[in-house]
């Protein structure tokens, strides 16, 4: 059944990115996933959805206008103890990274704070009183290195001083340190949206190399809230890509439906309209080709072809450059070299 797309489901902070990010992470059954198969810890290696409870609406009047990227979740280990995930979505490299996340482990610990000394007043001054541990992580999407530093880094005069600055770390998890196929083998919906999100080009498209009926499989079992958001970020991406409005559509359907996505079947390359455009230009350029083989004048194949004298002109004189022996596919490859842009 067919669900027209509505501006609400549609993502519009002005951070597009990062506030994908809140959808997914803001998800317990991807935060668990995230958990377990990317934090490096063994004691999270079997936290499930349920040990999860999202706090993040608590801290958002504490946060900066960055806040739309920020997840905070308290997580209930099987001892009972808790500690704090604190997920910061990033889409490209932010240097001052460090001193944001280490304002926002103090807001979280302060709040504890407070709440500790409601149950027990003046708890937090005794010897065996224990802030919780917090765990922040950065997930990174874009495709250069990721190089911001520590807190230190951000500090003057850091080595007279070094002692007295503030010293953690954050987990970085990186999505261009993954390779496809490692993301493939495990199977599951995050990994999915890591790979998608991953993707810059047409040629990172079609070297997918999905396993028959990966995508089919793995919806098959998706709780219903997680085919929501996997819709949600699959939209983003294509939007980001210029797919037409009405194919989205069909992906969205066909997620929801939990059917194969032909268009990830199908699709060879970002972005569809301009592709499209440009596989139409490609067969202008192999009829203009012929024709002047042929030793038709300019001005008749454009006539013929409906095209303006202008563009055979172009083709015939890159056809000059090449010399003898020249293919349609070498005056091809020649204009997109010279980036010559579809018309």
């Amino acid at each position: 059944m067919q669900e027209e797309l509505t501006q609400s489901e549609t993502i519009t902070n002005s951070k597009a990115a990062d506030s994908g990010g809140k959808i997914v992470f803001g998800n317990a059954f991807l935060c668990s996933q995230l958990l377990r198969e990317y934090s490096n810890l063994d004691m999270l290696k079997d936290v499930k959805p349920e040990d999860i409870e999202d706090m993040t609406d608590r801290f958002i009047p504490m946060f900066t206008e960055e806040r739309d990227a920020d997840v905070v979740k308290k997580v209930h280990l099987p001892d009972k103890d808790i500690f704090i995930a604190l997920i910061e979505h990033k889409s490209g490299v932010d240097y001052n990274v460090s001193m944001q996340i280490l304002r926002y482990m103090v807001y979280i610990w302060e709040d504890y704070e407070k709440q500790q000394e409601k149950l027990h007043k003046g708890i937090f001054h005794t010897k065996n009183f224990k802030y919780p541990p917090i765990l922040p992580i950065v997930y990174y999407e874009d495709a250069p290195e990721w190089t911001a530093g520590d807190l230190k880094s951000r500090i003057a005069l850091n080595d007279a001083f070094s002692e007295y600055i503030p010293d953690f770390q954050y987990h970085l998890v990186s999505l261009n340190k993954y390779d496809n196929q490692v993301l493939i083998d495990k199977k599951d919906e995050l990994s999915f949206l890591m790979l998608i999100n991953k993707i810059r080009n047409a040629e990172e498209f079609k070297n997918l190399n999905l396993p028959d009926g990966y995508i089919k499989k793995l919806l098959l079992n998706s709780p219903a809230d997680v085919i929501d958001v996997i819709s949600k970020v699959i939209m983003v991406v294509l939007r980001k890509h210029n797919v037409p409005e009405n194919e989205i559509q069909d992906v969205v359907d066909q997620v929801k439906e939990r059917k194969s996505m032909a268009l990830f079947d199908n699709y060879k390359g970002f972005d569809v309209q301009a592709e499209r455009k440009y596989g139409q230009k490609e067969l202008l350029i192999k009829l203009i080709c012929e024709n002047l083989q042929d030793g038709n004048s300019v001005e008749d194949i454009a006539r013929f072809l409906r095209t303006s004298a202008d563009q055979v002109t172009e083709v015939a004189d890159i056809i000059g450059e090449l010399g003898d022996g020249y293919c349609v596919d070498d005056v091809i490859k020649h204009m997109k070299d010279k980036k010559v842009q579809p018309v």
